[in-house]
């Protein structure tokens, strides 16, 4: 749930997850339509199938158990290098860092050299001694990340009060290394045509082929330069909407059909009981006006 989300927003999710599911073999004998509901509106739904698909992996193969080995770890839906490695010390407490942007940029600013100048892999071997000094691996690994988070941040880094001020060279130095903290935003626009009935019902399809929402259920949605000049079609609203690094300008049509495409299936908008990506909820306020 924190990959690429905040805590405080995973928190809620997080209670409520281990609420409805009181070990790991249950939570692999759920559906993923009941687990892709509950993690409705937290976004990046992919880690929620690949959670899932995990589980059934770890109950089957290693008797609920979580694998000792990087390699192992790797072949897990979902896990990469900073995942593996994260699991490696905060579960099984084994000598390793988690390398995230938190950690990358803590080394950048105590060697003042910028982060893609910095071979972690030979770095954390030439001090393998001095970094893994410890017991208590799992806390080092947190400890990393925590003190990224609030200590040595992207913008106004608390250096005054810092314990490594005394051999950081970013603070001793007149010249600073400058962080490239600028998040690249791409400017993106769509058009979107929903099919609507009279029983408040609008179609559906997983054949989208965009990848921010890549086989969700959406209505037809196009990537236009220019408003869509054509007559089957009603205007209804332009409006904006985020998606993580994309800001989207939405032109909203709709028309009130009997019939639709082979590959959409008609939902009521006013049914909470499935699970409907956040942006797709908003397409469904939107059309809601209609009636």
């Amino acid at each position: 749930m924190l990959q690429q989300t905040q805590v405080k927003t995973v928190i809620p999710y997080f209670y409520k997850f281990i609420k409805k599911f009181k070990d790991l073999k249950k939570f692999s004998q759920c559906s993923e339509k009941r687990i892709m509901k509950l993690w409705e509106g937290l976004g990046y739904y992919r880690r929620a199938k690949n959670l899932l698909a995990t589980s059934k992996i770890l109950v089957k193969k290693y008797n609920l158990k979580l694998p000792k080995t990087y390699e192992e770890l790797k072949r897990l839906p979902g896990v990469g290098d900073y995942t593996a490695n994260s699991l490696l010390g905060l579960v099984h407490n084994q000598p390793t860092i988690a390398i995230d942007g938190n950690v990358r940029r803590i080394f950048s600013r105590l060697l003042n050299i910028r982060e893609k100048q910095i071979d972690f892999d030979k770095l954390i071997k030439t001090n393998k001694t001095r970094l893994f000094n410890t017991s208590r691996n799992s806390d080092f690994v947190e400890a990393l990340m925590e003190f990224g988070a609030l200590i040595c941040k992207p913008k106004d880094p608390k250096c005054k009060i810092c314990n490594l001020n005394n051999t950081c060279k970013y603070f001793k130095s007149s010249k600073k290394i400058k962080l490239n903290n600028i998040r690249m935003i791409k400017n993106k626009n769509y058009n979107i045509f929903c099919y609507i009935n009279r029983n408040k019902q609008i179609a559906l399809t997983k054949q989208n082929k965009v990848g921010f929402l890549k086989n969700s259920n959406l209505p037809k949605i196009l990537e236009a330069d220019k408003i869509y000049e054509g007559k089957n079609w009603k205007f209804l609203k332009n409006y904006k909407n985020s998606i993580s690094n994309l800001n989207l300008n939405i032109n909203l049509y709709y028309k009130f059909s009997k019939k639709i495409p082979v590959d959409y299936k008609w939902y009521w908008l006013d049914n909470n009981k499935e699970f409907i990506p956040s942006f797709t909820k908003k397409i469904f306020k939107q059309v809601s006006n209609l009636f």
